[in-house]
């Protein structure tokens, strides 16, 4: 094992189509990767940026137009937010 290689102790199991194992074969040859090692590699980019998409919010211009006017000129408190701080300071005291 090289100095670089993590030790692998869980396997994953998939079934493809074999015109898509040919397609990870061809691209692994062209990286001079194992299929295996081109796989694993792709499938933790998509988890990557999976993950990373999921915390993004994206809003629309108008509505980052309304969210940072809404930041500057906050409205006033409805009375069930003022119930709702409240109910806070009594649960976890008022700072």
């Amino acid at each position: 094992m090289m100095a670089n290689e993590i030790p692998r102790t869980a396997r994953l199991e998939a079934r493809i189509a074999p015109d898509v194992l040919n397609l990870v074969r061809r691209a692994a040859e062209m990286q001079g990767r194992s299929v295996s090692d081109f796989v694993v590699s792709a499938a933790q980019d998509a988890a990557y940026r999976a993950i990373e998409e999921s915390n993004i919010i994206r809003l629309s211009l108008e509505d980052q137009n309304r969210f940072v006017e809404l930041l500057l000129n906050p409205p006033l408190p409805t009375p069930a937010m003022e119930r709702a701080k409240e109910a806070h300071a009594v649960l976890f005291g008022s700072e």
